[in-house]
């Protein structure tokens, strides 16, 4: 079963990490007010199985979610995925649209399902040497570019910790989900309005990218200040801020 952990009462707050890291990574937003955050270790991360699949796309993850949700007695979330993790959000609520109350799609990878074939098999083949190099090698040489320039230290080491936790199984499971998905597969099945965020300084998904994905479906883009892809460590006052609002808005759709 997909495990999870999760705290506070109020909205439920679905959140959903990216390739090389895990519902750890989440400490800054668990104790939001008005909400019952929710984080999942996604299928062949931390303790949770991996799926039943050889070769996965985002929907067979967004199925998991779907069962880990039920599991937890939630029907209805804010539905907030970051990087790999905002191609699941995607398939999740193309999939299950009366299950999401609001998309956040933060830092997202938009996968390579639709590049030309010898750059889908360099993002994946790039990735199985990363990890044949092992999680340590990683957390040592990656993990402070996925934050700012200058970033803290201890958000440094949560990212390298992440790393470090990698399964490889798991890992590369998600690496051919990157490498042969497409998020705009799952967005135009999907009629529902949605968010877009980046850190200002993310050098993984480039702001720009990140930013055209908005604009192609005509939905709000939040710069993020100070923070590179990890902008939920780097800048986590304002990502909070931002979910807090959600939070406001969601309630006053409620009681009109």
């Amino acid at each position: 079963m997909t495990g999870y952990r999760e705290q506070g009462s109020g909205i439920p707050l679905m959140l959903l990490h990216g390739i090389s890291s895990g519902a750890a990574s989440w400490h800054k937003q668990m104790v939001l007010d008005g909400f019952r955050v929710l984080a999942w270790d996604m299928p062949g991360y931390g303790e949770s199985p991996m799926l039943a699949v050889e070769r996965t796309n985002a929907g067979d993850y967004a199925d998991a979610l779907a069962a880990m949700l039920d599991r937890a007695g939630v029907w209805q979330a804010v539905l907030v995925g970051h990087s790999l993790g905002a191609l699941v959000a995607s398939a999740f609520a193309a999939k299950f649209p009366d299950r999401v109350i609001h998309l956040v799609l933060a830092d997202a990878a938009q996968g390579y399902g639709n590049a030309a074939p010898a750059q889908r098999e360099q993002v994946w083949r790039s990735r199985e040497q990363q990890m044949a190099l092992g999680g340590e090698i990683l957390a040592q040489t990656r993990a402070a570019k996925l934050l700012r320039p200058g970033a803290r230290e201890d958000d440094i080491a949560t990212v390298a910790s992440g790393m470090r936790a990698l399964r490889p199984e798991g890992y590369l499971a998600a690496a051919w989900m990157l490498a042969h998905d497409d998020i705009h597969t799952w967005l135009k099945r999907y009629s529902g309005t949605f968010e877009v965020w980046c850190g200002e300084q993310d050098a993984i998904t480039q702001p720009e990218l990140v930013q055209g994905l908005a604009l192609r479906y005509g939905m709000p883009f939040i710069a993020i200040p100070q923070a590179g892809h990890a902008s939920y460590l780097d800048n986590d006052a304002f990502f909070n801020q931002q979910l807090l609002r959600i939070n406001e808005e969601v309630r006053d759709e409620c009681t009109h």
